[in-house]
């Protein structure tokens, strides 16, 4: 039986990742949770997965969480250090980091650290510290399996192929919420508008990247450490129905391709049951149905943000690092209401022009050009 530890169980990955464990309780078990805020549903999920360890974001949510679980057996732990027993937990041999930004690196490395096999659906955490998470895994010899459903394809179409063989890996992207919006179009969309992803059910941070389609420019980024390939070997194209997740492209100009519909559950359990495959209670692909797939080029100039990524991923050093923390907060804000959409192009690229990058750095380094580009970006004003 696979003992899973679970970051981030509140949210979207992670409440998806609960309904595969149902699915298939004879094979997966959660043993450790970690959340944030959300006491109301962890409660919920606990009484129902009966995890010995649980991790809350602060101190007030460990009182909110007992009184809620009555005479619970769970041990609840909080904070950062709360998070880091979670990721180690010594009974887990699987975690399953689903929290959604940098504050994902730590728990991720201590997970190494103890031996774990990854199941990474936070692609923050390769962008702010691909070389520390790489390389500590290599060292570790331990297996990173990725869930974001682009890189989950590209790891299915390249197994039993020799990497050597590889021309290209081609990227996917739906085009987000606006996708049939001109730039100038996108001066006055709301939140409201942003929110509405045309094929997935996300979380708000994630559907705004998709908006802005910076989470493509962060899924380049990833794949760069995930598969060792350099920045011009991955490519990325609008396929406006989400259901080839990404591509592989030899260099005999055969094209492998992962299909499905746009269930996350299906990326989760590959993750959860490699190298084998079980049986997943969702929507099975009838092409028929679907009759015609569409593809476009992928437009720069309308996602200049995707092209920033493109240009922060090769210079690599800091400068993810500081793209990712200052597009965390900007996007934070437009969710506040305090910012316009297009504004948080303009913060982004702001920040990373005033950054002084700084190669190969420590954690440390990483975690003060992550707090200095929060700093820039909160007090950006329009």
């Amino acid at each position: 039986m696979r003992k899973i530890s679970l970051l981030g169980s509140t949210g979207s990955i992670g409440k998806s990742t609960l309904e595969v464990v149902e699915q298939h309780p004879e094979q997966f078990q959660v043993v450790a949770m970690a959340a944030g805020a959300n006491t109301e549903l962890l409660a919920q999920q606990v009484r129902i997965f009966k995890p010995k360890l649980v991790s809350v974001g602060n101190e007030h949510s460990v009182q909110k969480l007992r009184d809620l679980l009555g005479d619970c057996d769970t041990e609840i732990v909080w904070g950062e250090e709360g998070l880091l027993q979670a990721a180690a937990f010594s009974e887990a041999d699987f975690v399953m980091t689903a929290i959604v930004g940098s504050v994902g690196v730590a728990p991720t490395l201590a997970a190494i650290e103890a031996g774990k096999t990854i199941g990474l659906a936070n692609k923050e955490t390769l962008v702010s510290a691909g070389h520390l998470v790489m390389k500590a895994a290599k060292e570790k010899g331990v297996a990173i399996i990725p869930v974001d459903s682009e890189h989950s394809a590209i790891f299915q179409c390249l197994q039993g192929e020799r990497r050597e063989d590889v021309s290209k890996i081609i990227i996917t992207a739906s085009g987000g919420s606006f996708r049939q919006r001109s730039r100038a179009e996108l001066e006055h969309v709301t939140v409201a508008d942003a929110l509405q992803h045309p094929n997935w059910s996300m979380g708000a941070k994630i559907t705004i990247d998709s908006a802005t389609m910076m989470n493509k420019g962060f899924e380049v980024i990833e794949a760069n450490w995930l598969f060792g390939l350099p920045y011009d070997q991955i490519e990325c194209v609008l396929h406006y129905e989400s259901i080839i997740h990404s591509m592989v492209e030899y260099k005999d100009r055969a094209v492998m391709a992962q299909l499905g519909t746009p269930d996350m559950k299906v990326p989760i359990q590959y993750a959860l049951s490699y190298p084998g495959r079980m049986p997943l209670a969702t929507e099975p692909l009838d092409l028929l149905k679907i009759g015609t797939l569409h593809f476009a080029p992928m437009d720069e100039a309308r996602y200049p943000l995707l092209r920033l990524a493109y240009e922060c991923g090769k210079q690599s050093g800091t400068l993810p690092t500081v793209l990712n923390a200052a597009n965390e907060v900007a996007v934070s804000r437009f969710l506040r209401g305090e910012i316009r959409f297009l504004t948080i192009e303009e913060i982004v690229e702001r920040v990373c022009e005033q950054h002084d990058n700084t190669s190969n750095p420590s954690l440390e380094m990483i975690q003060a050009a992550d707090a200095w580009a929060r700093e820039k970006a909160t007090a950006w004003s329009e």
